[in-house]
């Protein structure tokens, strides 16, 4: 990709950085103000960090289970997510979790979860947080 290219991709889908390395970048259309997209993407990482596996003792966004989030100009979220596992026992309940944390958000107005499976999760998707949480250095 050139770099005229890379500018105008820039341009409409900004990245949004926070002071944590966010790993969450939104895709968006435009409408919504820069920096309010960039409190919804730091609110929203906040409150997925509030979303556990209950098998394992880190949350789901250091875990690495959030794949996509796009933010459109209505302000309703679609999260694309993934499991540990296919057959986690709570596969039918933690999109309603993580659908109910991004609902908490200001300024949201409706929330899709999807449940993906490819690509499959591994462990090299956990931050350095998570890896350090459950000594897997």
């Amino acid at each position: 990709m050139t770099d005229e290219a890379i500018e105008t991709v820039q341009e409409i889908v900004p990245v949004v950085e926070t002071t944590e390395g966010n790993r969450i970048v939104p895709t968006i259309s435009g409408a919504i103000p820069e920096d309010e997209v960039a409190r919804i993407t730091a609110d929203l990482i906040g409150v997925l960090k509030t979303v556990y596996d209950p098998e394992i003792p880190v949350d789901i966004y250091e875990l690495g289970l959030i794949y996509k989030v796009d933010l459109d100009d209505n302000r309703h979220l679609t999260i694309d997510m993934t499991l540990t596992a296919p057959g986690c026992p709570v596969a039918g309940e933690m999109p309603g979790w993580v659908e109910n944390a991004a609902m908490s958000v200001e300024g949201i107005q409706g929330v899709t979860v999807n449940m993906v499976f490819d690509p499959p999760w591994d462990q090299s998707r956990m931050s350095e947080e998570a890896q350090v949480a459950l000594n897997w250095w």
